[in-house]
């Protein structure tokens, strides 16, 4: 058994005298004293795999177990953390047991392999399936083909570069693997065959994951684009996908993206919401709430072309009444899905802080008020989801009143009234989730009920990790953009966004942080706007928007990203 660990302090010789090191340098004061040759300290960036007492044993066992829920193709098919020879397929459509190990020799890829299998996939509790990129690790236990292990290669060693590879060139190296593997997915996607494979889907997840990691620019051409092709190949992959955990594993995944590009980008939801409930429910709660949130964006959609199109005349009126009316039947079925939960959704408010570091709010890691926990971070997300739904909604409603009592004030209707204090308590709600899902409870474990923190497939479970702020970064976006928050709240948002981009290794958040933004304000005027004639000033306000308000993308649009898959694909469609 092996175990990914971080390196322990103090010199080698101290570590085996047991005693305490002062790590002085360049050798520690304890050997000097006792006339001891100090054999010098570990670099800080080795990562280490050791099995050297029983705690790390027992981390270890926990890692297995955790990893053997997941399953590759039906329910007698389970694979383990474990050493072995990989298989010779390429067909990730079943998958035999082996090693996603490194080895001790420690170089770079497997430096790499193992920071991305510890801070991005997240392993479902015994029993579930509440993980994410989780079918990563069968593919790579698969002996995958060209097109995945480039893609994997390149987000690997570029998240491990903004991690600990200060002065090193891990970034040169993740272009060139990122170059490399934008060629052999182009080359899969076209394949008839290969582009119905698990591995291509994935691929084409990892290189979108890519542009969040390493976004220079903000944009969403890259990351935007990627999402769209996933979405294709997962349309002509047909009901074959939902035969195994990996197929339903990695539509799920692409649903998410989905979602978050429709928002962002104002685009019709792809195929339907229908299409997106069928055939992979992890959760039936989850899905639930997946599917009050992907009619909520048809309803955006829909409320933003009559709002831009419309004539202020008596008979659309109406119309847009009725958009209200939806939307407020949309609320209400959020409302009641989140009165109507198991034991395991709850979220339970464990303490109150006020401590802010000289008044400074960029600089806590909590916003004074409540702080919440949760069974694990993909609960977390789920709640964020809803919530951020419910604040879109509202945006619509506040929107539709606005154009209705057009030239009258909106700020005076009782629309405003209503849907402003919602907001504001959505606003507080998500700001009290977010110290759960960056880690914050990693010290503080005594304030939970039980120390079953989040699972991941290496490392501790307890440390921050990319993937979280890689999910956190819409929600706090979207408290970001609303009128409804404070100015200290904003401050603190952006700098959780800015510490995600520096401590956590996703430059998409810092990207978010240049957003001026303001919903549903500008959107009201530029509904004005459109009706007025005054084209310049709504064509300035959907550049901000489909440039800048792209959580959690913020996406580079470096000239090898904007040569990014879009994929054609011919099979037919399933109903």
């Amino acid at each position: 058994m092996v175990y990914c660990g971080k390196p322990s302090k103090g010199c080698q010789m101290c570590k085996t005298r047991r005693i305490k090191c002062d790590e002085a340098r360049p050798f520690c004061n304890q050997c000097t004293k006792s006339r001891r040759e100090c054999p010098g300290y570990k670099d800080p960036f080795d990562l280490v795999f050791r099995n050297e007492t029983q705690a790390t044993e027992r981390r270890a066992r926990k890692a297995t177990a955790k990893a053997a829920s997941l399953k590759t193709g039906g329910k007698d098919n389970e694979f383990q953390i474990i050493t072995g020879a990989p298989s010779s397929s390429h067909s990730s459509q079943t998958t035999p047991t082996s090693s996603i190990a490194t080895s001790p020799t420690q170089t770079v890829a497997e430096r790499a392999r193992c920071h991305f299998i510890s801070n991005f996939i997240l392993i479902p509790p015994q029993g579930t399936e509440r993980g994410y990129f989780e079918f990563v690790v069968p593919i790579l236990n698969n002996d995958p083909p060209v097109p995945f292990k480039l893609a994997f290669e390149a987000c690997s060693l570029a998240s491990l570069g903004l991690r600990v590879g200060h002065g090193r060139e891990f970034e040169k190296q993740a272009l060139s693997k990122y170059t490399a593997a934008l060629a052999a997915v182009s080359g899969a996607i076209r394949d008839p065959i290969e582009s119905k494979w698990d591995a291509t889907v994935a691929a084409v997840l990892l290189l979108g994951l890519f542009e969040n990691i390493t976004a220079r620019q903000v944009g969403m051409l890259a990351w935007g684009t990627h999402t769209e092709g996933a979405i294709q190949l997962v349309k002509g992959r047909g009901r074959e996908q939902f035969q195994t955990k990996i197929g339903r594993d990695l539509f799920t995944c692409v649903r998410t993206q989905m979602l978050i590009f429709a928002f962002s980008s104002g685009k019709p939801l792809p195929l339907g919401a229908e299409f997106w409930i069928r055939g992979a429910a992890k959760d039936k709660f989850a899905t639930v709430c997946y599917h009050i949130t992907m009619r909520t964006s048809e309803l955006k959609t829909e409320a933003n072309r009559l709002l831009m199109t419309l004539d202020r005349k008596p008979e659309n009126i109406g119309i847009i009444m009725d958009i209200i009316k939806k939307c407020q039947m949309r609320d209400h079925e959020f409302v009641q899905w989140s009165k109507n939960l198991p034991e395991y959704f709850e979220a339970k408010t464990t303490i109150w802080e006020d401590n802010v570091p000289n008044g400074d709010f960029r600089k806590a890691e909590v916003y004074p008020g409540r702080v919440d926990a949760f069974v694990d971070m993909w609960v977390a997300t789920i709640w964020n989801s809803m919530r951020c739904g419910r604040i879109v909604l509202a945006s619509i409603i506040v929107r539709c009143a606005a154009w209705v009592c057009y030239p009258v004030d909106y700020r005076t209707t009782p629309e405003y009234a209503t849907y402003s204090r919602i907001s504001a308590e959505l606003i507080t709600d998500i700001i009290a989730s977010i110290p759960f899902c960056l880690g914050w409870f990693a010290s503080r474990k005594h304030l939970l009920d039980k120390n079953d923190l989040t699972g991941y497939a290496c490392g501790e479970d307890d440390a921050p990790k990319g993937l979280a702020g890689y999910l956190v970064t819409w929600p706090l976006s979207c408290v970001l953009t609303q009128d409804y928050s404070t100015d200290n709240q904003r401050a603190w948002v952006q700098g959780r966004l800015e510490a995600i981009s520096s401590q956590l290794g996703m430059r998409c958040a810092k990207m978010l942080t240049h957003m001026h933004l303001r919903v549903p304000s500008m959107l009201i005027h530029r509904d004005m706007m459109s009706e007025t004639g005054m084209t310049s000033s709504t064509v300035d306000l959907d550049k901000i928007l489909a440039s800048r308000a792209v959580p959690p993308s913020g996406l580079s649009v470096s000239p090898s990203a904007q040569r990014a898959i879009v994929p054609v694909v011919k099979q037919e469609t399933f109903h």
